[in-house]
């Protein structure tokens, strides 16, 4: 299994201004390659009358990442090369951002668009709420009423989410947990129940699970 990564949690966007030149930065989650072509070309219809919309994207993440960037027009290595290499060392990966710019009149020359360009990608990558893509179970798990409020102890204590409480002759309780933290909630159970309760796995799935 990839060791987990960090990914952006939500589509966000950061403005400035410099030399008269607007700078507009959207960064956002993208889990494939399909999925940032698409953020791209949303961003690049929105400001379809801009001078530039430079996309850059990793997806993927620790040593399996695909990337990619574009001038769209701006002096070659001065817009893309340096929004990838700030995506780079931001840690994050199945990441897509686009910068869009409206030139102001004034040229800023290749020292002045690498510089504007980075820190156009840094407002983002800074302001971002990060999480990790992680696989967890879905299970059920039926339980007598005496038991409900240590159950949803263990849950919390392995930093699980209780989906929902069905109250019948029974409890049946449907829980999400990381696949790392579901053996150690089913010894919890086993503790608290002298080994009558255990989990079922419905399914298994990825998510992102904020930090």
């Amino acid at each position: 299994m990839p060791k987990p990564y960090l990914v952006p949690l939500t589509e966000i966007r950061r403005e400035q201004i410099v030399v008269n030149s607007r700078f507009i930065a959207t960064l956002a989650p993208a889990f494939s390659i399909d999925e940032a072509r698409a953020f791209m070309a949303r961003v690049k219809k929105e400001f379809a009358d801009a001078s530039h919309n430079v996309p850059v994207y990793v997806i993927g993440g620790g040593n399996t990442v695909t990337e990619y960037f574009s001038d769209d027009g701006e002096p070659g290595g001065t817009s893309g090369k340096p929004a990838l290499a700030v995506l780079r060392g931001s840690g994050l990966g199945d990441t897509v951002l686009v910068i869009t710019r409206y030139f102001g009149g004034t040229l800023l020359g290749t020292g002045g668009l690498v510089k504007a360009y980075t820190e156009s990608a840094q407002a983002v990558v800074n302001a971002v709420g990060r999480g990790r893509r992680v696989s967890v179970h879905l299970a059920l798990l039926a339980i007598p009423y005496n038991l409900l409020e240590r159950v949803r102890l263990a849950v919390a204590r392995q930093r699980g989410e209780i989906l929902g409480e069905d109250f019948a002759g029974d409890i049946t309780l449907t829980i999400r947990l990381s696949v790392d933290m579901f053996e150690a909630f089913q010894k919890d159970l086993r503790e608290l129940s002298a080994g009558r309760l255990q989990a079922e796995i419905v399914e298994t799935s990825e998510m992102v699970m904020p930090i």
